[in-house]
């Protein structure tokens, strides 16, 4: 049996990635006509470190920054979110390593200010960092939200 891929391993890992594709058949009744880029995880990544202390940035403008990189009509969402998970795994295999500089992945948001749960250490890790940073967390049902977070957000990724 082959040994697991590491966080990290699956962050460098492009497998041929970016790729612009045309939207056509099925697709075009969901999203549109134009063009979407798939893009590497390391682009996401790369836009996540970008993002200074005490700014915050969602999935959206991650995906505005690489369609405008790769001059297409939008970015592919499941790949950007899965990329931008990757991504908060790998540094946090970094960080555990002993690393100091990692992707500040807690400053990364779901649509609507969401903290996002699935990331390393779940939504009271996040909250701790995000409140060490100045920003407040509330807890709206089972979902944590960063209060005022459009007031915050880091727009200037490309």
């Amino acid at each position: 049996m082959k040994p697991k891929k590491s966080w990290r391993e699956k962050l460098a890992d492009s497998k041929g990635l970016p790729k612009v594709v045309r939207v056509c058949g099925k697709l075009s009744k969901r999203w549109g006509e134009g063009t979407f880029v798939i893009p590497a995880p390391l682009e996401v990544d790369a836009l996540m470190k970008r993002v200074p202390k005490g700014r915050l940035v969602t999935i959206k403008e991650l995906r505005d920054a690489l369609a405008a990189k790769h001059k297409t009509d939008f970015t592919c969402p499941l790949t950007t979110g899965i990329f931008s998970w990757i991504a908060a795994h790998a540094a946090a295999e970094a960080e555990a390593g002993g690393a100091k500089r990692v992707t500040p992945y807690w400053r990364t948001l779901k649509a609507g200010g969401e903290v996002n749960p699935k990331y390393p250490g779940g939504t009271a890790a996040l909250r701790a960092r995000l409140e060490a940073e100045g920003h407040k967390v509330q807890k709206k049902g089972k979902r944590y939200l960063v209060a005022d977070f459009e007031k915050r957000l880091f727009k200037k990724l490309v």
